[in-house]
């Protein structure tokens, strides 16, 4: 299948659009997890043939088994989605029948909190051999300004030279409307793990295209599947708010988690002031506090723009003070911890811990970044004897941050504990008789403020 493509392939914007609102484009999806797995149920509900791409064989096996490795995700989702003719694939070969690839790959961050962009590149690398004209490549991946041109379209021509395959520009001859060339956008994924009250459809999508062209094609196959599409004059300007957004939440989740560590010396409950100034109608949007922030996005988008601002000789100092801040709360946990564990008569050294839920966000089967594994790396450095509870994670063993190698303890002879640790408020926890059973509760979430007992401390 090498260098082979559709000999039906789009010449014309107008035969693109109509092979999408005739629901004949087929789409690839590269990445079948947590967003690109979800995406690519939502194109099959909508009648598209969807081709999913992961290097993971066992997903891919998974996948065309009819099963599913994402607790949201049902089975039965699957298999319907099967019917529209979803399947799955390690062969990237296959990219060259696709009318559009939509890359959903994970863009973590270095060691030393540079952007890795590796499996961005590898994916390129990987599909760009098989790309012809008239396809359009999207990526959706939440990266630094300018990655789109710097990367996607920097690999596609230096690959597709030979070829004389080039990526659409806005140029001369754009009015023709002719697509000789690889149509490529930006798009970012604005998945909300856990949010049943936000229909997805309803979230806005956010384009930007290298061409015209590319923008216009690229909103009109978002547009089957979200109601409302947002184009932007450029990918630069739509990676640029993908991160304004998260930002955003890192910045004033950062303000809220220092606030909670001055109430706490002056006798106020963070809570309380957060829910007053909620009332006001106008000026105010709540955020809350909590253990540290967890998940692809917050803890690591930030750092993407704080990297690309220094080679434009730009530090962004408000967003690296409000890493500092959420990056310091696990510790500010432990400390809380520790001297509530002395007040019992306890030394942390002597301790046995459960901590309660290790997932990054309530209710979510996502262990990335999340705050819960450092935590307990920090209980365990300082000699605490350490146990957890997780209904999404019957095991956990080894990541970048952390080698824990354990196993989900049961809700069992929690007195037996010296203190239960609530670090991921998971809905199925029976609070009232966690707080009955265990000796001391301490409360990273205030999940249990409807809770009266001496034996809570909220941190």
């Amino acid at each position: 299948m090498t260098g082979s493509h559709p000999l039906t392939a789009a010449r014309t914007l107008a035969e693109f659009l109509d092979r999408i609102e005739r629901r004949g484009a087929r789409v690839g999806i590269v990445g079948m997890g947590y967003v690109g797995l979800p995406l690519a149920l939502f194109f099959s509900e909508q009648r598209f043939r969807v081709t999913g791409f992961d290097i993971d064989p066992a997903k891919v096996d998974t996948l065309n088994g009819g099963g599913s490795y994402i607790h949201r995700i049902e089975p039965e989702q699957i298999c319907a989605a099967q019917q529209s003719g979803l399947r799955a694939t390690t062969d990237f070969a296959e990219a060259a029948v696709m009318d559009a690839i939509l890359i959903c790959v994970p863009t973590p961050l270095h060691t030393d909190r540079t952007p890795d962009m590796s499996f961005v590149v590898s994916t390129i690398e990987a599909i760009a051999p098989h790309l012809h004209a008239g396809q359009i490549v999207l990526l959706e991946s939440t990266t630094y300004p300018g990655t789109t041109e710097e990367i996607i379209v920097e690999t596609i021509e230096r690959i597709g030279a030979s070829r004389n395959l080039r990526v659409l520009r806005d140029d001369a001859i754009a009015h023709t409307q002719n697509l000789d060339g690889v149509l490529v956008a930006f798009s970012p994924e604005r998945e909300d793990p856990g949010n049943t009250s936000t229909p997805r459809r309803e979230i806005p999508k956010i384009v930007g295209g290298v061409d015209a062209r590319a923008t216009t094609a690229a909103s009109a196959l978002y547009a089957t599947v979200f109601d409302r599409t947002i184009p932007m004059s450029s990918p630069a300007a739509a990676e640029m708010t993908k991160l304004l957004e998260n930002i955003y939440r890192c910045v004033n989740i950062a303000l809220v988690n220092e606030l909670k560590q001055l109430c706490q010396r002056m006798g106020i409950d963070i809570w309380e002031v957060i829910d007053a100034a909620a009332t006001k109608p106008f000026g105010f949007q709540p955020f809350y506090p909590g253990p540290g922030v967890g998940g692809h996005c917050i803890p690591v988008d930030p750092f993407y723009l704080s990297w690309k601002a220094e080679q434009f000789g730009f530090t962004t100092r408000f967003i690296e003070l409000a890493g500092e801040i959420n990056a310091a709360m696990p510790r500010y946990v432990v400390e809380t911890t520790e001297r509530a564990l002395e007040r019992n008569g306890t030394m942390l050294a002597d301790a046995s811990i459960l901590v309660l839920g290790i997932a990054y966000k309530r209710d979510v089967d996502d262990l990335r970044e999340s705050p819960a594994l450092v935590i307990l790396e920090m209980l365990r450095s300082r000699g605490a004897r350490t146990a957890y509870n997780d209904p999404y994670f019957p095991t956990v063993g080894s990541g970048r941050h952390y080698h824990l190698h354990l196993r989900s303890t049961p809700l069992e002879s929690l007195g037996e504990y010296d203190c239960v640790l609530l670090v991921t408020d998971h809905s199925t926890y029976d609070l009232p008789r966690i707080v009955e059973q265990a000796k001391l509760v301490i409360d990273s979430r205030n999940a249990t403020r409807s809770i009266d007992s001496p034996k809570i401390v909220r941190c």
